[in-house]
């Protein structure tokens, strides 16, 4: 893999995941108590044994560069492994932000053209899953590809959120469909009774990407995006397009890949998270995440007065740095700095960093953003009306969220 190339695409706005992103890019949103969303990906590299890296950032950037430059400054510079932060720079008078994911590429072939990879690696950095890309390029490889998509299977009935790809036996792709209006879509050639569809991971052999980035920037008609623009080109022009069927490294092979874009999304991934045997598996020593280290005191449980207050934590995830004092936590996700005072009640919820929740409280199906300080006697999650008229998020499932 030393001469694979993988750039991490990390420029969303992530107006979906809003107000969580109101201060800092979608990528650099903090999941599942200690991490960041682009931790995922990032692990999956360097699990993957790929040591070079670009991330392209755009929108609301500072919070990831620190997290970056802080927790991730793991790597060989002697030994030619980096990861490169690469925001928009005006390049030109006519220079602009990047117009699309394919467009972000494009503006930094110079830095492609620099490192000379033999093959490249393009990553969506806001996706929860565990991958290994050297299965994916040894297929790439083996099949003389020059692109390879990584897929997964679906119900015919979710078509409509993803782009559908057509198989042949070979693992050749010879349609691509985006965001399908119906189900009567091609079957997988893998399952029958599924349909395959793309991941936005992709492995480029570099000169077919480098061409195919160069017309579409001269095409005023194109979005410059991968699924919409680069894929369909590359299959008009003929060009050799195989699939690489999803292979999940959690240990119960679950295809567990899910984009955390919306709130429904984040809420559901993170409580996932809290089953007694979850589909993804963070305590896997085989395929670690990695993550910052902060420096925190451990998690402390205080007050055990039978049938008054007690401090106690049940099915969750409770980080470094939290205080269970007197309160009571049921399936929810504690990230760093949390304070549960006494008598309170927070179920089903998300608490992010540094959330205080006061003494005789009760929180629901919520998310309480960083920094958030509910004062004494605070009820949340169990009257919509009541919360909107707070200045409350209801989604669409009904989660509240408490926004900074």
């Amino acid at each position: 893999m030393e001469n694979v190339l993988a750039i991490l695409l990390a420029g969303g706005l992530g107006e979906r995941l809003y107000p969580l992103t109101r201060d800092t890019a979608k990528p650099g949103v903090p999941f599942g108590g200690v991490y960041r969303i682009i931790d995922f990906t990032l692990s999956n590299c360097i699990n993957s044994d790929v040591r070079k890296i670009l991330i392209l950032t755009q929108f609301k950037s500072l919070e990831l560069h620190r997290h970056i430059r802080h927790g991730w400054n793991i790597l060989s510079p002697e030994l030619g492994e980096y990861i490169e932060i690469i925001p928009p720079m005006k390049r030109s008078g006519g220079s602009e932000w990047y117009l699309g994911t394919a467009d972000a590429v494009y503006q930094n072939i110079a830095s492609i053209e620099t490192e000379r990879p033999d093959h490249i690696l393009i990553l969506s950095a806001d996706h929860i899953y565990k991958m290994n890309y050297g299965h994916m390029i040894d297929l790439h490889r083996e099949k003389k590809a020059s692109v390879t998509i990584a897929t997964t299977q679906v119900a015919p009935d979710e078509v409509s959120r993803f782009g559908v790809v057509e198989i042949d036996a070979d693992f050749r792709i010879h349609g691509f469909v985006e965001k399908p209006a119906n189900g009567s879509v091609v079957r997988s050639a893998f399952n029958p009774e599924m349909v395959s569809v793309s991941m936005g991971i992709y492995a480029f052999e570099t000169n077919a990407l480098l061409e195919e980035l160069k017309r579409d920037a001269e095409n005023p008609r194109s979005a410059h995006d991968f699924g919409k623009d680069i894929i369909p080109a590359c299959l008009a022009r003929g060009r050799h397009i195989s699939a690489y069927d999803f292979v999940d490294m959690n240990a119960k092979k679950a295809r567990y890949w899910r984009d955390v874009g919306t709130i429904d999304a984040f809420y559901e991934a993170n409580m996932d998270l809290c089953a007694v045997t979850p589909e993804f598996n963070l305590y896997d020593g085989k395929w670690p995440v990695h993550v910052r280290t902060m420096q925190q005191p451990p998690a402390k449980f205080v007050f055990a007065d039978e049938g008054v207050r007690m401090g106690v934590a049940i099915d969750s995830i409770v980080s470094a740095g939290c205080i269970i004092s007197g309160g009571r936590v049921l399936h929810s996700v504690l990230s760093p700095g949390v304070r549960v005072h006494s008598y309170s009640e927070v179920g089903h919820s998300i608490l992010m960093p540094n959330v205080s929740v006061g003494r005789y409280s009760r929180v629901r199906r919520a998310i309480l953003d960083h920094g958030v300080s509910l004062p004494q006697n605070s009820v949340v999650g169990f009257d919509s009306e009541a919360d909107r008229a707070k200045g409350y998020l209801i989604s669409e499932n009904g989660v509240t969220v408490v926004p900074r």
